[in-house]
């Protein structure tokens, strides 16, 4: 059986929940590839000349609005989105697309990262950091990475 990349695309969820420090739309630091596969589908590009295997999730092809994992040997050690997908957000009700101050008014004060164009607000545990991207002033984006790993990404 063929599939088509519409219905492909729509495995990955069109409301994804980032829990902090736990999943990213059911996608957990360590697990394996196949568990990638069986949470966003089978239908993603590879990074060439990205530092570790990285798997791009789009919802639609040519556009850059989705999610990602990077991989070592075979296990997931970062998840995050790309570009702002529409309607994700945190269990705690954190939105993409909420005005920056949301950040601590939901999760208390955290530190900030500079990244250049962008800021990153980081929680840290013993096993996850996670992150509260921001551009202009509004969340654009989470992620979850395995510590001593870079959050600019």
């Amino acid at each position: 059986m063929r599939l088509t990349l519409a219905a492909v695309a729509l495995t990955l969820p069109a409301h994804g929940v980032f829990v902090p420090g736990t999943s990213l739309a059911k996608v957990r630091l360590g697990e394996r590839a196949p568990a990638v596969r069986a949470a966003w589908g089978s239908s993603y590009g590879v990074c060439d000349g990205c530092p570790r295997t990285t798997w791009y999730f789009n919802y639609k092809s040519f556009t850059q609005q989705g999610a990602a994992v990077e991989l070592e040997r075979g296990r997931v050690v970062a998840a995050y989105t790309v570009w702002r997908p529409q309607g994700w957000h945190t269990r705690d009700g954190l939105r993409l697309g909420d005005a920056e101050e949301r950040i601590p008014a939901v999760y208390g004060a955290l530190p900030r990262t500079d990244c250049g164009t962008y800021a990153a607000y980081l929680e840290t545990a013993t096993n996850a950091v996670s992150a509260f991207y921001v551009v202009g002033g509004r969340v654009w984006g989470f992620g979850l990475l395995r510590p001593g790993l870079p959050v600019c990404r």
